[in-house]
């Protein structure tokens, strides 16, 4: 199938707030929550994608003709392009009653690695869909990162148990997710950290930690104090606080705060190779999508995420040839105007 129909066939089996947009921009979903769009007035999750679209490129093709080399290391683990699938829970509430979490993920977390790449998968209340998730990840070889929410601490300390005993070789936190409307007041609770409280749980996961939902250069220097080996700067897709930067703008001041000291990964509003080459140029070492990897297990499960997968080492790898970067390292905020 080609891309333009998995998203024929999502429209199909999405909603009522999804509407598996030709481009997934926040505009159609807005403010819907339960739903795919961003909180209050719904414009942090516009505001994501409309940052990458504002940045342009240095076109330079006077350069030795060679292949360009799309792939990258991860905490040990090769892959194909510097992309993972984001973590996405309660699919479906948001998106749509054809899937559950647990059979959402069993479709995800073996089709990203037969693809080349990985998946960041979601967490929730029921306790099942961590441990699954967790156990397809050790199913698949490690590859993937199993994403807890910020749960009090008996409850992430057996979550974590079972992510240890599944094979994971890395974890996360979506630390911001204590910000979901649909959290606030629930069983188990689930809030903010403190940097002791954060170092006793990277310490407690005995692997790489990584710590998602940092969006100022004081929780970046947090997270690198409390021992966690890389950050993802996420607003969680505006879904947690309303007018808010969007991740484009703060990420180079991270990156030139704390880049060399941890692995920085970053989501929002990125859509397309082109937009993933911006995000390395900005500084990240590769990214997180979303909201598209729904649409294209929706549209058609294992074969939507290996079209989508193809569609942006494609396009990463052209904008990297016309602007003259061979190898992700060759890339740098010379290949981007204005910078």
């Amino acid at each position: 199938m080609t891309y333009q129909e998995v998203l024929a066939a999502a429209r199909t089996c999405s909603g009522p707030y999804c509407k598996a947009c030709p481009v997934c921009n926040g505009k159609a979903c807005g403010s819907t929550m339960p739903g795919p769009g961003s909180k209050g007035t719904g414009t942090v999750a516009v505001r994501n994608y409309q940052a990458w679209q504002e940045i342009c490129l240095n076109m330079d093709t006077i350069c030795e003709n060679g292949p360009v080399d799309t792939k990258f290391n991860f905490f040990g683990h090769e892959y194909d392009l510097p992309v993972f699938a984001g973590p996405v829970g309660a699919v479906n509430l948001h998106y749509g009653d054809k899937y559950n979490d647990l059979e959402y993920n069993n479709i995800l977390v073996p089709a990203c690695a037969q693809a080349g790449i990985a998946a960041f998968t979601g967490d929730g209340t029921n306790p099942e869909v961590f441990t699954a998730a967790a156990a397809a990840i050790g199913a698949n070889g490690g590859k993937g990162i199993p994403t807890v929410k910020p749960w009090d601490r008996d409850t992430l300390y057996a979550k974590l148990d079972a992510a240890k005993a599944s094979g994971a070789k890395v974890f996360a936190m979506a630390i911001d997710a204590a910000g979901l409307p649909f959290l606030k007041n629930m069983t188990p609770p689930a809030g903010s950290k403190t940097v002791e409280e954060l170092r006793e749980i990277v310490a407690m996961a005995e692997k790489p930690f990584i710590v998602k939902g940092i969006m100022t250069v004081a929780g970046a220097k947090k997270a690198l104090e409390a021992g966690a080996k890389g950050i993802v700067v996420s607003n969680h897709g505006g879904r947690v606080l309303d007018q808010c930067p969007s991740t484009a703008e703060v990420l180079p001041a991270i990156v030139d705060a704390v880049g060399g000291r941890m692995t920085i990964l970053v989501d929002g509003g990125i859509r397309t190779g082109i937009d993933v080459f911006k995000a390395l140029a900005l500084g990240a070492d590769a990214v997180l999508i979303g909201r598209p990897f729904v649409t294209m297990v929706y549209g058609a499960g294992a074969e939507g995420v290996k079209t989508y997968v193809e569609k942006l080492k494609a396009e990463l790898a052209d904008t990297m040839a016309m602007c003259g970067a061979h190898s992700l390292a060759d890339i740098s905020r010379s290949m981007l105007y204005g910078f």
